[in-house]
């Protein structure tokens, strides 16, 4: 579950992408990380463990760098030993900001799950420090995780393997690579199993901008597919057979893109910014 926000703190900002974010020309996603994570005071620990390529946290680590962070620190964990050495806490205690690779989300749940640093991260940004993710990275973010699941764009019962994640967050779920790889009926298949959660589905190169009000920002190229059960009148997905498609009745369906919010509380969408964009760039 979720850490408790303390008396007199807000809860950090929760930062998922779809992966593949751009980090040659435009780099906004990443900058925006930097950004709210403390600018130029930026304390930024890459956690790369999902990766089994040598070179992934250390490149992280340079683009923060080359982004102004002031420090950053690349810490993978191998074992589940490592998530009890006191140097580690302290480290993660000292952070303004924690980020998450891409790479194989079962292999960090399997190795930060339950343990001192997992507990640790969802204190931390209860106490308002910036966690985020790419890809696997991202999908770790939520209480229910998206462990893997076909392709298609169809509900389909038993299509999707749901895991426990980090639990920054229990109010919505998360799919990345969304476009690209054909993912919608796996998330709405997610979202059947359990309707008070929010399907998000993000493409590549964009992200969720979760700031403590609860309310969802979009950044990148791409969009991001928002799901919202709140409404849902019927589901026959308790009834039907694994592989067989199953039926939702008052699903809500917005496609955001930069410029565009939702709010979690409200459930309500706003397109207030982009339009007023729009209407500056004509002017």
């Amino acid at each position: 579950m979720p850490s408790r926000v303390p008396e007199g703190h807000e809860r950090g900002w929760i930062i998922p992408i779809g992966g593949a974010e751009n980090k040659e020309n435009d780099r906004r996603i990443l900058e925006r990380f930097v950004r709210v994570s403390g600018g130029a005071d930026a304390d930024i620990v890459v956690i790369p463990t999902a990766s089994r390529v040598h070179e992934t946290g250390p490149r992280y680590e340079q683009l923060f760098k080359d982004l102004g962070a002031a420090r950053v620190t690349v810490m993978d964990f191998d074992t589940r030993r490592d998530c009890r050495e006191p140097g580690r806490w302290k480290r993660i205690e000292e952070a303004s900001g924690i980020f998450f690779t891409g790479g194989n989300q079962l292999r960090l749940t399997t190795l930060l799950g339950g343990t001192p640093v997992a507990k640790l991260i969802r204190a931390r940004n209860a106490q308002g420090v910036t966690v985020g993710g790419t890809s696997a990275g991202a999908s770790i973010l939520c209480e229910h995780m998206i462990a893997g699941g076909d392709e298609g764009s169809s509900i389909v019962a038993g299509s999707v393997r749901l895991a426990p994640g980090l639990g920054l967050t229990n109010r919505f779920i998360i799919d990345q690579h969304f476009r690209e790889r054909d993912r919608l009926g796996r998330l709405l298949t997610a979202v059947a199993y359990n309707p008070f959660a929010v399907g998000i589905g993000l493409d590549e190169d964009t992200a969720a901008f979760i700031g403590p009000d609860e309310v969802v920002e979009v950044e990148g190229s791409g969009s991001v597919t928002l799901v919202d059960p709140s409404e849902v009148s019927f589901s026959s997905i308790g009834v039907v057979e694994d592989g067989q498609p199953a039926c939702m009745l008052g699903l809500r369906v917005h496609m955001l893109v930069t410029g565009t919010t939702f709010n979690l509380q409200t459930r309500v969408a706003s397109a207030t910014a982009l339009i007023e964009a729009k209407i500056e760039s004509k002017e």
